[in-house]
């Protein structure tokens, strides 16, 4: 007897995170406390190895890089571990929040090569920056436990997202307690010609097509993956 389908048109974007240079394990948004990730898709938390085991496990088009030394402290973004991860997944498109809120900032990766910066609603204190920089970022909305973080005006001017939008929800990632499908739709109802990314508490394959009812273009995923939950 075959197994229940799954099939859906989600994509999955697997996740690194990253700090001191090495990839950590995300739990509830709790970034004073992600350790070293342990894994069985890498022999250590090298960023490179990291990737390639994520790649293995489920091929994607596209990695999401959070660097949280550059977002929680405000240092530059570590440049050695994107090149390491871009090296290591020849052809993958690298989507990263490294705290970006300038415009030099942004020029400056950019610059780099390294693939489209992320724009964290959180990392800003002027909203007109996403605007300015539509065409070529991406969008996260952040938010803890419901409550918005970052300028209001972020979450409210539909009209001034770029066409992808991350919903990150950060008290659910790597929780494994399901994704915000409430949220989601709303947010999809009010700009229907948005992609819609969402970010925080995929438990495995039986997510993704709630998720796709909802509106969502992509899901980004990290603990699913490692733990089996999730495979290609």
């Amino acid at each position: 007897m075959s197994g229940p389908s799954f099939a859906t048109r989600t994509e999955v974007v697997p996740v690194l995170d990253l700090r001191g240079g090495v990839v950590v394990r995300a739990r509830a948004g709790d970034r004073e406390r992600y350790a070293p990730i342990v894994t069985p898709l890498s022999p250590g938390p090298a960023p490179a190895d990291v990737a390639r085991g994520l790649l293995a496990a489920w091929p994607a088009r596209r990695l999401y890089v959070a660097d949280l030394d550059a977002i929680m402290d405000g240092t530059p973004p570590d440049l050695g571990a994107l090149r390491a991860i871009a090296t290591a997944c020849p052809g993958v498109e690298l989507w990263v929040d490294a705290g970006f809120a300038t415009e030099e900032g942004v020029a400056a990766f950019l610059a780099a090569g390294l693939g489209r910066p992320v724009l964290g609603s959180e990392s800003q204190a002027d909203a007109a920056l996403v605007r300015r920089l539509a065409a070529a970022a991406v969008l996260s909305l952040d938010s803890r436990d419901g409550a918005p973080l970052g300028p209001a005006a972020l979450h409210e001017e539909a009209s001034a997202w770029p066409p992808e939008v991350i919903v990150m929800t950060l008290s659910r990632v790597g929780s494994g307690a399901g994704p915000d499908l409430a949220g989601l739709a709303a947010l999809k109802a009010r700009a229907p010609r948005t992609a819609f990314y969402a970010a925080g508490g995929l438990r495995g394959p039986e997510d993704l097509p709630a998720l796709e009812a909802a509106g969502a273009a992509g899901v980004l995923v990290a603990s699913a993956i490692h733990d089996g939950r999730l495979r290609a």
